[in-house]
């Protein structure tokens, strides 16, 4: 948090330079109000980075482009029919939205759009109170009508009305306090959390793909753990995600494991400071942190209890299944879903080798399988070793050393990227003197398996081997 003189200070310098400077003249002299509003206000007292500049006037959609016509390169609709106009002036975008008193109607998935008259009635119906702060243009004056200040200060996420008329109006608002708990470090008010948990089956008149977006930026949090949380506990999450409140799994007295749940949470943070660590290109990464949240989804349906052991075979497969599902529901797009589902199927495979030295074959194949989720399949990998256990964690964690080691050095001598036979189909057509077909195939897999097991062994040495395997096979 910065001052409240520090705030104005700073949102004066901006105001007092293009673009805001330029449109703020221009509507004043064409008799209308114009204010900056919601989060690039809220931020300027966070001492965040300002990087939208989000604007509402009282003038109507068409007037508002007869204003900036002039002054930008191009406009463009963000909305109309919403009353949002979008703009590029003096290099900058800006969206310029129409007073509003907008409200569902509790069975559509799109709002009733109603134009407002004045900035207070405009700020009454946003999401929380320190979204609903505006400065006055040209005369930077601060409009707090609903205390977003003293919530600001405080660290708490409340509504400007009250929060059952406010989710009413916009279910996917409870998603977005889930997801500003997570971006700002807040706490949600107990009447906001009481209504979320009261309202939270009405979340289901919002589409899948603003579900996703929502839950996306949660997710790209620096730290999405106690957004996830406020999710599960008033039971969002059971509409958008309800395979993570499964996984919190009833401990008997002779059945001891850990909560799957909580560790779920801990593998989230961890990759997330892993990612972080390892600086690597495309962070935050949503991939890896869908991952981090889901690898453990298939325990619940293949637990298995025998004694005082508690088991979960074959988890991986069934949660990579169960994540695929998820994800296609919620509309996310098929790169993601795949690389989703891939690295939970894979998340255990290094645990098979922990305990025993890793053969040049078995590195080739992690590699192999990994393909363009190797780096990401380190890090969760990693991250998923939450035991307490110090000298069980270093062990571990010296392995999993070992390993990148090893990748290191067999790709320095071998190209693992594109692992492939010493012989493509059409060779093996030719030596075999095929067609297309499916023996192509199995004798393609049989020399990829000789040079996942053997690396190289070139075209002569190849040719003898498959030979011998066709010979053999026909016998």
């Amino acid at each position: 948090m910065v001052s409240v003189a520090q705030a104005i200070e700073r949102l004066g310098a901006l105001a007092a330079e293009p673009p805001l400077a330029r449109l703020a003249i221009a509507f004043r002299a064409a008799g209308h109000e114009l204010a900056l509003v919601g989060g690039p206000v809220r931020d300027a007292f966070l001492g965040r980075p300002i990087t939208d500049f989000d604007l509402t006037t009282d003038a109507r959609p068409e007037r508002t482009l007869e204003i900036v016509g002039p002054l930008a390169a191009t406009t463009w609709d963000v909305g109309r029919e919403f009353g949002t106009i979008g703009a590029l002036v003096d290099g900058e975008r800006v969206e310029i939205t129409t007073y509003r008193a907008d409200a569902y109607d509790g069975a559509t998935r799109k709002p009733v759009v109603a134009f407002g008259e004045d900035l207070d009635g405009d700020l009454r119906r946003r999401d929380f109170t320190v979204n609903a702060m505006a400065l006055r243009l040209p005369d930077l004056v601060l409009v707090d009508p609903h205390g977003g200040l003293d919530d600001l200060l405080g660290g708490v996420l409340d509504t400007p009305s009250d929060p059952e008329v406010s989710f009413g109006d916009d279910p996917l608002r409870m998603m977005r306090a889930a997801r500003f708990v997570a971006q700002l470090g807040f706490r949600v008010s107990d009447r906001v959390e009481n209504a979320m948990s009261a309202l939270a089956t009405t979340l289901e008149i919002v589409s899948a793909e603003r579900i996703a977006d929502e839950l996306a930026k949660l997710l790209r949090a620096a730290d999405p753990v106690d957004g996830v949380r406020l999710l599960v506990e008033t039971g969002l999450a059971d509409l958008v995600l309800p395979e993570v409140p499964a996984l919190r799994l009833e401990t008997d007295e002779h059945a001891h494991h850990k909560d799957v749940y909580e560790h779920s949470l801990t593998v989230l943070r961890q990759a997330i400071e892993l990612e972080n660590a390892r600086d690597l290109p495309g962070a935050p990464d949503l991939v890896l942190r869908l991952a981090a949240l889901l690898h453990d989804i298939g325990k619940p349906a293949t637990k298995r209890v025998e004694g005082r052991t508690v088991s979960f075979h074959h988890h991986d497969v069934v949660g990579a299944k169960l994540a695929a599902k998820r994800l296609r529901a919620l509309r996310f797009d098929n790169g993601t879903i795949a690389s989703v589902s891939r690295l939970i199927e894979l998340h255990l495979r290094f645990f098979g080798y922990s305990d025993q030295p890793w053969t040049d074959s078995a590195v080739r194949r992690y590699v192999r399988d990994a393909g363009e989720e190797l780096q990401r399949l380190h890090i969760l990998t990693r991250a998923d070793v939450t035991t307490r256990n110090r000298r069980k964690a270093e062990r571990l964690e010296f392995a999993y050393d070992d390993l990148e080691a090893r990748i290191a050095e067999i790709a320095a001598a071998e190209d693992l990227a594109a692992v492939r036979p010493d012989l493509d189909g059409g060779d093996i057509m030719r030596i075999l003197g095929l067609k297309p077909g499916p023996e192509v195939g199995a004798a393609y897999r049989f020399l990829l398996d000789l040079r996942l097991d053997e690396g190289a062994l070139g075209p002569e040495e190849a040719e003898r081997r498959l030979q011998a395997w066709w010979a053999a096979r026909a016998g």
